[in-house]
């Protein structure tokens, strides 16, 4: 396994490829491409890498990965085991800004747009704000061909240039395209096997084996090319996979969300948790509790009206 040169796979008479995906799974292998990605998640669950930074993906994301952007969409492990069903669906757009579409970036007006894809080299996520609104439109892009697509195109960068603030960006502020086909391989195997196995004891000599090289040249050849310890990197994957358990609702107590990915501490758990989301696991869980609970609780309020109201028919009919 490498960070594969991927192939979109062009018409010749199309500038902009839409591919729909419907799969158990996400494509599963660390790869990169000239073109600029567009990827808004339907349904499906998991983990992104995109260069060296990492957080957990999830149905309503809209990201856009830069070009020549090393980057993985890592499926749950659930989504595995299931291989005969559709557990994701999203929607990819592709398309060469600096080769297909470079004469039409240089028309005066369309500098804020040309300005806004030069920003997404290191990739961005979309705000909630403005999910739904840019969902609609790679939509439109989507469902339409030929002059229609490429002017819906250009109708979506225009919105996300002038219309869309506090933009995400998934950087660490370190560029991490210079990957070899060698060091892609090994760079590769380590983040398979790390989000395959974070729940477990993962030592140093255990992830350089990985990576066939010594404990000493691994912690070089990680820092080198993610600017982070590899230490802090399986601590990102923990706490994405514990804040995933909390919003599903999939854990009894903190200390079982703790020791279920991977940390043998409860006190370091509350540490590293604080330190990468800027929030005690206490109140991450009160703040999702909150939210998930108000459906529920709007729903029995519901039914305690329809039942009052039904009681006091029965009894007004009683009277006659």
């Amino acid at each position: 396994m490498k960070v594969l040169q991927f192939t979109v796979p062009v018409a010749n008479e199309y500038s902009i490829v839409v591919q729909e995906d419907i799969l158990p799974y996400f494509y599963n292998y660390l790869h990169r491409h000239k073109e600029v990605q567009i990827t808004l998640i339907i349904k499906g669950e998991g983990t992104l890498i995109a260069g060296n930074y990492t957080q957990p993906c999830k149905p309503g994301d809209l990201y856009f990965i830069g070009s020549d952007q090393p980057h993985l969409f890592r499926s749950n492990a659930s989504h595995f085991g299931e291989s005969y069903r559709n557990n994701i669906h999203a929607i990819h757009i592709f398309f060469d800004h600096k080769h297909n579409l470079a004469s039409l970036l240089e028309l005066p007006e369309m500098e804020p747009v040309k300005r806004f894809l030069e920003a997404t080299v290191f990739g961005l996520q979309v705000p909630s704000s403005a999910v739904l609104q840019l969902s609609g439109m790679v939509k439109e892009v989507r469902d339409s061909e030929g002059l229609d697509r490429l002017l819906n195109l250009i109708k979506l960068l225009q919105c996300c240039a002038n219309n869309v603030k506090d933009w995400k960006s998934l950087s660490t502020g370190f560029s991490n395209h210079s990957f070899t086909d060698s060091e892609g391989e090994r760079m590769n195997d380590v983040y398979q096997y790390t989000i395959d196995h974070y729940s477990e004891d993962i030592s140093l000599h255990k992830i350089a084996a990985i990576a066939c090289i010594t404990p000493h040249a691994f912690c070089k050849y990680f820092k080198r090319h993610t600017r982070k310890t590899y230490l802090s990197f399986l601590h990102e994957i923990r706490v994405n996979e514990a804040c995933k358990k909390i919003i599903s609702g999939d854990f009894d107590c903190i200390s079982s969300v703790a020791y279920t990915t991977g940390f043998n501490s409860i006190i370091t758990f509350n540490r590293v948790f604080k330190k990468i989301t800027s929030m005690a696991p206490k109140d991450y869980i009160r703040k999702y509790k909150f939210k998930s609970a108000e459906v529920p609780i709007n729903k029995a309020i519901g039914s305690f009206f329809v039942s009052f109201y039904l009681l006091l028919m029965n009894d007004f009919l009683l009277l006659f």
